[in-house]
């Protein structure tokens, strides 16, 4: 089946609903993992006729179990950064969908690429292989066509000169970092900001305490000069990213969904806050429906904001399969 031209366009809810079931179906049949999760949960898949009903993975099991549809050929294997634990393995099967996913979904949202420097100071994730924001960031760079365009691992003093440069020509700029990188170099270098948006995706990755978002942000703000802090959500585990223009509220391209689980019962579903499921389309070769161990409050029915983590609790079922 032609997946991809399927996934990649601006769905009602009853095209969202007709496809996210057939992923279902076919993943339930030919993902082991998937397909064994269901077992353990008693599920009929014959009787899964809504998105409520559809069973949502543990994020948990891509760290111990290999979350894949077979046969698979692995065009990448992406890994989580972790901090000291077992990291998490995404193994996918065709990166034109993943290429598709994240260059549809960023224009979506800022518009041509081409019209951007892109400026991507990650050096947690330079310094180690396997990742999948650098892999996208890559491509961003390369799809900008600009010479200033470029990764930064700790060269904060190259960095702020290209900002300077890029600001005084008035050009659109993107500057894409982790939390703790963002921090050191605006502490480092503060700047006034006019024509560049900042994003942050997030972590401290052990390099600094964690913060929450409004003190992250607000640190952010004095030290770029600037109204508002776009966040990226996105994570190993998915082909597809959720973007905030500010405030840490998230809105996702069509292809992806979010949907709230109750903190007490993981199989029901509200819709003002509680654990943060996601439904990713792209991920047609892995497991499109995952729980991930973030806790999120709904603002609108296309809106999300994370609130919060989960401490190590375990989601029905998933104790049953982890050795």
């Amino acid at each position: 089946m032609d997946w991809k031209s399927r996934i990649f366009r601006n769905h009602n809810t009853a095209d969202f609903l007709s496809l996210a079931l057939d992923i279902f179906r076919f993943q339930a049949e030919n993902n082991p993992v998937y397909h064994e999760y269901i077992q353990h949960l008693n599920i009929d898949i014959q009787e899964v006729d809504s998105l409520e009903k559809i069973p949502f993975i543990p994020i948990q099991l891509f760290k111990s179990h290999t979350v894949q549809c077979e046969p698979c050929n692995a065009e990448a294997i992406y890994s989580s950064s972790g901090t000291g634990g077992q990291t998490s393995k995404h193994i996918v099967h065709d990166l034109s969908i993943y290429q598709e996913s994240f260059l549809k979904g960023f224009e979506r949202f800022y518009g041509n690429i081409s019209d951007y420097t892109i400026l991507a100071l990650l050096p947690s994730y330079l310094e180690r292989s396997g990742s999948s924001l650098i892999y996208m960031c890559e491509e961003l760079i390369k799809r900008s066509r600009k010479e200033e365009s470029g990764f930064y691992l700790n060269e904060h003093q190259a960095l702020f000169d290209i900002l300077h440069r890029l600001e005084s020509q008035n050009r659109k700029t993107l500057l894409i970092g982790v939390s703790f990188g963002l921090l050191d170099f605006v502490e480092a270098f503060p700047i006034l900001l006019k024509n560049t948006i900042v994003m942050e995706t997030g972590g401290m990755k052990g390099r600094r305490k964690e913060l929450v978002r409004e003190e992250l942000h607000q640190i952010l703000r004095e030290g770029f000069q600037i109204e508002n802090i776009h966040s990226e959500y996105g994570m190993t585990e998915l082909l597809s990213q959720a973007y905030s223009s500010g405030n840490g509220v998230f809105k996702c391209p069509p292809w992806m969904k979010i949907m709230l689980r109750d903190t007490n019962d993981p199989l029901s579903f509200n819709n003002k806050s509680g654990g943060l499921n996601v439904i990713d389309l792209a991920n047609v070769y892995s497991c499109s429906f995952i729980a991930t161990q973030d806790l999120a409050r709904m603002h609108s029915k296309a809106s999300f904001e994370v609130i919060g983590r989960f401490d190590d609790s375990d989601v029905r079922g998933c104790n049953l399969m982890i050795v």
